[in-house]
């Protein structure tokens, strides 16, 4: 999920990067702004703090695509850059049973408190988080929230990069497409097992 003014082309330039058994959807978001497009627009929600409501508006549109596919995925992660990586974060507190991992990429958790946050922090869901030492978009408010929040309620991933701004790029890249690879390959592991002690069972 790309970031505020970008559109569902942004990201997708990484497909090369990730791993081609993966099947990719790109969304745009629902408000259009500033030459593209935003999660949560800027009029009434300040960087790194939208309103709630605001979010869950958007997040309930992602679910409403999602639960109208036609094929059940085998698995699902997610992938968001800055308000897209709140989204992140904000769709795995929303429904956690329906998400496998998480990259958020110069996001931020929204300030509120979800029904699946419990959820999340038994789980414990592996997340990465990177971001940019130069990143001055975000706020340090935000920053620390998020942190905070991540540590009890993931299997946290985090990397700061020294000389990376609000961007995506560099061993950023190389870092979260080995993250999705890891977690798409235990993933696929846990699906061997489960069709295993099918199998068993029909015997």
């Amino acid at each position: 999920m790309h970031g505020w003014s970008y559109d569902e082309q942004h990201l997708f330039q990484f497909r090369d990067d990730l791993s081609a058994e993966l099947v990719i959807a790109s969304l745009r978001a629902p408000h259009a702004e500033a030459g593209g497009y935003a999660w949560f627009p800027s009029r009434g929600n300040p960087i790194g703090d939208p309103q709630p409501q605001v979010a869950a508006r958007a997040v309930s549109a992602v679910l409403d695509w999602l639960d109208a596919l036609t094929f059940k995925p085998s698995s699902i992660g997610l992938l968001g850059f800055s308000q897209g990586g709140a989204m992140v974060l904000q769709l795995m507190r929303t429904r956690p049973e329906s998400f496998d991992y998480g990259v958020n990429l110069a996001g931020f958790v929204v300030n509120d408190v979800q029904s699946g946050d419990s959820t999340l922090a038994r789980l414990q869901l592996p997340i990465f988080w990177g971001r940019g030492q130069q990143d001055f978009v975000i706020p340090q408010r935000a920053i620390e929230r998020t942190q905070a929040w991540m540590t009890k309620h993931s299997h946290a991933t985090t990397r700061v990069y020294e000389q990376l701004g609000h961007d995506v790029a560099g061993k950023e890249v190389t870092d979260f497409a080995a993250f999705v690879a890891r977690h798409l390959t235990a993933g696929e592991r846990k699906r061997d097992q489960q069709q295993g002690r099918r199998s068993e069972a029909d015997v």
